[in-house]
């Protein structure tokens, strides 16, 4: 048990993530998390500064990606993360308060890979990230 569990670990550790959210709470939250696991953390806090944290940073393994925000929302910072070819199969986990199954579809059609509701259960987030990073 204790040797899968290093195994996981060993999935996520080293990874960059970019995190796309502006509520500070939930940045730090995460943030603090994904850090504990061994992961390095990028911030932005609306779609628009994510597309440009992202181009400046071409290896980020993952994002998450909260929905409603300023500026640009999730859905619009999706799609135009998608038109670029370098990150077509990049993992994009959308982060959203509404849980309901309408956000879920609009987030896969806007190009999301996969979806988490809030608040967050950082167990159920480490497992959704562990099968998007597995190599």
């Amino acid at each position: 048990m204790l040797e899968q569990l290093h195994t996981a670990d060993a999935v996520l550790e080293g990874k960059k993530i970019l995190i796309v959210d502006d509520d500070v709470r939930n940045v730090f939250a995460l943030t603090s998390a994904l850090e504990n696991h061994g992961m390095d953390v990028l911030f932005a806090e609306n779609g628009r500064d994510g597309i440009d944290v992202l181009t400046q940073n071409a290896d980020v393994d993952l994002v998450l990606m909260d929905i409603m925000m300023p500026e640009m929302d999730g859905y619009e910072a999706i799609r135009a993360v998608r038109k670029m070819r370098q990150f077509k199969r990049l993992p994009i986990i959308a982060l959203t308060a509404k849980a309901m199954r309408e956000d879920r579809e609009k987030s896969i059609a806007a190009g999301a890979s996969d979806y988490i509701a809030k608040p967050i259960e950082v167990d159920q987030l480490f497992s959704l990230m562990r099968v998007w990073l597995h190599e």
